[in-house]
C-alpha cells in the first residue's frame, strides 16, 4: 500500500462553506500550510490539502451533493495558550479555556465558523499514557 508523504492511512476530509476563507482561517489560527489545491470549473475548491506539521487534512467546498460536515480535531501545539489566542483572533469561538489536564496535556478548545471543534493541546508529560 502506498500512502503519500504527509498523509496517514486515515486522513480527515471535511466539507465547508466558504472554502477560501476556511483555508485562510486554518493558516492564521493554526499555522497550517496549503500544499495542494484543485478547483471546480466554477472556481470553488474541489480539494485542498492543508498540512499541520506532520499531518494533513483535506477540504472541499460544500455543495448540495456534499453538504457541510463537522468534526472534532485534537491538535498538538508547542504552546496551547498562544495557539488558543491565535485561533480566537482568527475568528474561532472559545468553548474551553486552556488548562492543565490530568492526562498530561495543557488543553483548550475552540469551535471554528464551520462548526468544527479544535482541541488545542500542549503535551506536558513525557509519560505516553498520561
Amino acid at each position: 500500500m502506498h500512502v503519500p508523504d504527509g498523509f496517514a492511512v486515515v486522513t480527515p476530509y471535511i466539507f465547508v462553506e466558504g472554502g477560501d476563507a476556511y483555508v485562510r482561517f486554518l493558516e492564521a489560527a493554526f499555522g497550517a500550510i496549503e500544499i495542494g489545491r484543485s478547483t471546480a470549473p466554477n472556481g470553488r475548491i474541489a480539494n485542498c490539502q492543508m498540512k499541520f506539521d506532520t499531518a494533513t487534512i483535506m477540504i472541499s467546498e460544500a455543495s448540495d451533493e456534499f453538504p457541510p460536515s463537522s468534526a472534532a480535531f485534537y491538535l498538538y501545539v508547542d504552546d496551547a495558550d498562544a495557539s488558543m489566542e491565535r485561533a480566537l483572533t482568527a475568528g474561532a469561538e472559545k468553548i474551553m479555556d486552556a488548562a492543565d489536564m490530568p492526562y498530561g496535556d495543557r488543553q483548550g478548545g475552540v469551535r471554528d465558523r464551520s462548526g468544527n471543534i479544535w482541541w488545542v493541546s500542549q503535551r506536558l508529560s513525557a509519560n505516553p499514557y498520561f
